[in-house]
């Protein structure tokens, strides 16, 4: 293939670079430096790989057998990092961190061609690829500690603040298992300048720098990549200095395009998070060399005389100055090296391209949500610890206890949950000493410790994070996210990354959590909008995820039980989502009726420990009309069921309690039954729950009547206005009549 302005600039400087006089190998390359001759040898090697993994991409694009991707020339200097920690500590790496993954390839005693392999494979989108098997060129291992990361932004920083907090947690509870990572290991982040400016990476910073402020370990290496650009904005000169410097979160730099001095400063900033357990900033000056990504043609927009800076500060270059004025090589060696590395790897990159791609959309979704529903019914945890459950709940077990709410439901599960599992935590805003702003976590901290049940600041990206770190190090995290309308700020950490990790590893890595929202409207006395909030569609159409409604207090025991056995049989990640206007409801038709309360059930037996997933619960055995409905909708419609029986009508009521997966054979089952269906939606009428059950009864061949009530296309204003665009009890029985007549 032809050689492009990097490659000829490369060889062409390396040729006429002038030895030096030879050093001991065992040495520093040269004074003032901890980096010897060997280890720069070794790197370079890696450093090599990375840009001639780079020239592989763009034949193989040439060859119409590789996709667009976003290359690492100019950014090799992080194999310095990669040599500076160990192979067990985990790292989220940037998208140029190809010198990177072939040094801990390397480090983890794996052959020079297995890191190199590994990477062709993802750009041709083999399934022999180890951690995405086609689905995406990413960097990620699990032997190597590498998490996967497919983000192109700083989506994966709070993860990687949450993967520090967990390290040091773990070790704080003394739990039982051993832990995933050493007990000293510390968390490692890389990241581009550009990235810096966005709001989850200033999330991940600051969550940092106040968790240390407040006397809090955080073991985290943070490392900026900043080559100056950001596609094509430039990035203001120091800026990175200066937006990063945060209390508690020491700063180190370096030149990223000279290999020793990157070696240096990686190794004196790795060092001091691992002993004093605080973080560091690492800014490695860099460079970006053959444009952003696939054929991104960056004299376009860049003048001539910054690509030609780039090209003379190239770190490859840099690392040859090193070896050579050492006289640890001579120019035509390191020429030898390149051409015969680069047959190599074009060889490689030829035989990746025949190998297997993903055949068919079972495969391609094959890793989404692996669920085990017999595992998870097996899940017993009052046999495993009955001991523990009387201390925490003082020797008065709750199913003894006075019917609960749909809260007291919740706060008791939760406290079981707790007793039983040492690795389970709960956290978000409020939720410790004041128990939440409706009181569902009351009481479990002091019967649990601040260990295990404690307050975050006001961040959703940053609690999401702390939950998506702790269930990737092997936890159970329970996070809260305090109304519906707040989890919009930081849904990319459930899109982007907690669904997305088990479908690019292949369920080599799983977040499991069971993220709690307080949510839906009908709330008297608060706010519209950000209180009330009916919009649930960006939650739908994420691949994998379990959308949990539970109205009744029974159901919400069983079914916070089915969450959290699925996240620890399978990694499931789940949203629980709790309607406040039903959370102290007391009675069902008539003041002191009681009928909106149940006894609280022991996790002993299946039938009442679970629900399984995509079942729902059906009410009545009417023969007239099956009303579909979820949430503060099971309630009105039960009521208006009663006033249709009433009337002479038989009625029943379909709790479907799962928002996602729906539950299809009973929804279908019951339609059936009666012929006629009223789906109930308290969400808005375009991309609501209704539009997703209608089309699923079209799909399976229903053809009896159909209607549907919704909320309004509104968003829910404050006090009696909201009546105007909410569902009500009147339009579902209106709306019933006539599907009945």
């Amino acid at each position: 293939m032809a050689r492009d302005t990097v490659e000829t600039q490369f060889i062409q400087a390396v040729e006429a670079l002038s030895p030096g006089t030879p050093r001991d190998p065992g040495r520093p390359i040269r004074e003032g430096t901890t980096l010897t001759g060997q280890r720069c040898r070794e790197l370079y090697r890696h450093q090599l790989g990375s840009r001639l993994l780079d020239i592989a991409a763009r034949w193989l694009r040439e060859q119409d057998e590789g996709y667009y991707t976003i290359g690492s020339s100019g950014h090799e200097g992080n194999a310095a990092v990669a040599a500076a920690v160990r192979v067990d500590d985990p790292a989220l790496l940037h998208y140029r961190s190809g010198a990177f993954y072939l040094t801990r390839s390397a480090l983890a005693d794996r052959l020079p061609e297995q890191g190199l392999r590994d990477v062709l494979l993802g750009l041709v989108a083999s399934t022999g690829e180890p951690i995405a098997g086609g689905r995406h060129k990413v960097f990620g291992h699990p032997e190597l500690s590498v998490i996967p990361q497919t983000s192109t932004i700083a989506s994966h920083l709070p993860r990687a603040v949450g993967v520090a907090f967990a390290i040091e947690r773990e070790r704080a509870l003394q739990l039982e298992t051993p832990p995933r990572w050493g007990e000293d290991a510390i968390a490692v982040c890389s990241f581009g300048d550009a990235s810096l400016n966005h709001a989850s990476a200033q999330s991940g910073l600051n969550t940092a720098s106040y968790a240390t402020y407040q006397g809090q370990a955080m073991p985290i290496l943070f490392v900026c990549e900043d080559n100056g650009i950001g596609i094509s904005v430039k990035t203001p000169k120091d800026w990175v200095r200066n937006a990063s410097r945060r209390p508690g979160i020491t700063y180190f730099e370096a030149d990223g395009c000279d290999l020793a001095d990157a070696y240096d400063a990686a190794m004196r900033a790795a060092e001091h998070v691992r002993t004093s357990r605080s973080p560091a900033f690492l800014r490695l000056s860099t460079v970006r060399l053959m444009g952003h990504a696939g054929s991104d043609v960056e004299s376009a927009y860049r003048p001539a005389r910054d690509i030609r800076a780039d090209l003379a500060r190239d770190p490859l270059l840099g690392t040859a100055r090193l070896l050579v004025e050492a006289g640890l090589a001579t120019p035509d060696e390191l020429i030898k090296m390149y051409e015969a590395e680069r047959e190599l790897v074009l060889r490689m990159a030829a035989e990746a391209a025949r190998g297997p791609r993903l055949g068919s959309a079972a495969e391609v979704m094959a890793p989404i949500a692996p669920r085990d529903a017999d595992l998870i019914a097996k899940i017993s945890p009052v046999a495993a610890a009955p001991a523990a459950r009387e201390k925490a709940f003082g020797g008065t077990l709750p199913e003894h206890d006075k019917p609960a709410t749909l809260a007291q439901a919740i706060n008791r599960t939760l406290a079981d949950a707790l007793a039983v599992y040492p690795d389970l935590m709960v956290f978000g805003e409020d939720v410790a000493r004041k128990g939440g702003v409706y009181g569902i976590t009351r009481g479990l901290q002091k019967r649990f410790g601040a260990g295990r049940v404690f307050d975050t600041h006001l961040d959703e990206q940053a609690i999401l994070g702390l939950a998506l770190g702790a269930g990737v190090t092997g936890m159970i995290p329970v996070p809260e996210i305090q109304y519906l309308a707040y989890l919009h700020n930081a849904l990319d950490q459930i899109r982007g990354e907690a669904a997305t990790l088990s479908f690019f590893s292949q369920g080599a890595y799983v977040n499991p959590m069971v993220v709690r929202v307080a949510g839906l409207a009908y709330q008297k006395g608060f706010g519209g909008h950000f209180h009330n909030d009916n919009a649930i569609g960006a939650l739908r159409d994420i691949p994998g995820l379990v959308i949990a409604a539970p109205a009744r207090p029974d159901d919400a025991s069983a079914m916070m039980r089915t969450c959290l056995a699925a996240a620890r049989t399978s990694g499931t990640v789940s949203v629980y989502l709790e309607p406040i206007a039903l959370y102290h409801t007391r009675d069902l038709f008539d003041e002191g009726d009681g009928g909106w309360l149940a006894p609280y059930a022991p996790p002993a037996r299946w039938s009442e420990t679970h629900v399984p997933i995509g079942r729902a619960r059906s009410y009545g055995d009417g023969r007239d009309l099956t009303i579909v409905t979820f949430g503060n909708g099971l309630r009105m419609s039960l009521r208006a069921a009663v006033r249709l029986t009433q009337e002479g009508y038989s009625c029943r009521v379909l709790d479907l309690r799962w928002l996602a997966p729906l539950p299809i054979d009973d929804l279908m089952r019951s339609a059936e039954l009666t012929g006629k269906v009223l789906i109930a939606d308290e969400t808005r009428r375009s991309a609501g729950v209704s539009e997703g059950i209608v089309a699923e009864l079209l799909d399976a061949g229903f053809t009896g009547s159909l209607a549907r009530v919704t909320s309004a296309d509104s968003f829910i204003p404050l006090g009696g206005a909201a009546d105007h665009v909410l569902l009500s009890e009147e339009q579902i029985e209106e709306a019933a009549r006539k599907l009945l007549t």
